[in-house]
């Protein structure tokens, strides 16, 4: 087993990962929600999507060469601020899914989120996979 292979099997429920599409420079957060031999099952944190990747390749299932890149453990309070946008992201999707209105400062992120995220992509080049 390689050691993309390997890094892709020790994905855990609750781990957060990278993914992005070469071709559109796509940047995918990602919150794994499930698991099985073949795949792992995520929703985006953004747009709150459910996407599907090939557990021995990392590549998204369907459309697009969007490719896990990488899938080294955030700093627990980094983890966490992902976490609660995921959690903020959820609820306002929720909202929207009753044909409530949601205010789109509910998007906007917090000074914690945007280091957050400037974190991540110093993270994304010093652990790629």
């Amino acid at each position: 087993m390689t050691d993309r292979e390997n890094a892709l099997r020790n994905i855990a429920v609750g781990d957060i990962f990278h993914a992005r599409n070469p071709q559109t420079s796509a940047s995918l957060v990602c919150l794994v929600t499930g698991l099985d031999n073949a795949a792992i099952y995520a929703r985006r944190i953004h747009t709150q999507d459910d996407v599907r990747f090939d557990r021995n390749t990392g590549l998204k299932v369907g459309r697009g060469c969007t490719t896990i890149d990488c899938v080294a453990p955030l700093p627990p309070e980094i983890h966490n601020i992902f976490l609660a946008m995921d959690r903020r992201y959820q609820d306002a999707h929720a909202l929207i899914r009753q044909s409530i209105d949601v205010d789109p400062k509910v998007a906007r992120w917090t000074p914690e989120e945007r280091h957050a995220h400037r974190f991540l992509d110093e993270h994304i080049s010093t652990n790629p996979i």
